[in-house]
């Protein structure tokens, strides 16, 4: 009997082995970048082109308000903290998407949850620990083949 569950096992690692690295890579990004993304949608308004905002520099009063009362970080003016993480969630976005300079984009995102979870949001670990735990992917072993990071390697090598 364990003879045929453990084939049976090795048979599903197989053909689990088979989903390509760049296509878990290309879910990662897309799932976190669409966290952030969403986050600074919220924060920034004008400039819109496809119901998104891209005028990242012109943030709304509320988001002024929600750094000074709701998201305090320690040691940071509460308009430096909330054009840092209004950047951050816009550019890293984009470049997580993109493939582009992942890892590093990655790292970044990695702090900002860290310091949501730690200052902002300390009970919410739950939700932080599926971003840490795709980051953390992204960090390891960075966007693989659909990226720009790809094409880059590709061309110096």
């Amino acid at each position: 009997m364990s003879n045929v569950i453990a084939a049976a096992l090795e048979r599903i690692n197989q053909v689990l082995d088979k989903v390509p690295a760049w296509l878990v890579s290309l879910f990662a990004r897309i799932a976190i970048a669409n966290t952030f993304w969403s986050s600074a949608q919220t924060k920034i308004s004008g400039w819109d082109l496809f119901g998104q905002s891209w005028k990242f520099w012109n943030l709304s009063d509320s988001t002024f308000m929600l750094f000074e009362y709701e998201y305090i970080v320690p040691l940071l003016p509460v308009n430096l903290s909330a054009y840092l993480a209004t950047f951050g969630e816009f550019f890293l976005s984009i470049a997580i998407v993109l493939g582009l300079l992942t890892r590093v984009s990655a790292i970044g995102l990695l702090m900002m949850t860290l310091v949501i979870q730690t200052f902002v949001y300390p009970d919410a670990w739950g939700v932080h620990i599926f971003w840490a735990a795709s980051l953390l992917y992204l960090i390891k072993y960075g966007a693989e083949a659909i990226s720009i990071d790809y094409f880059l390697r590709k061309k110096v090598a």
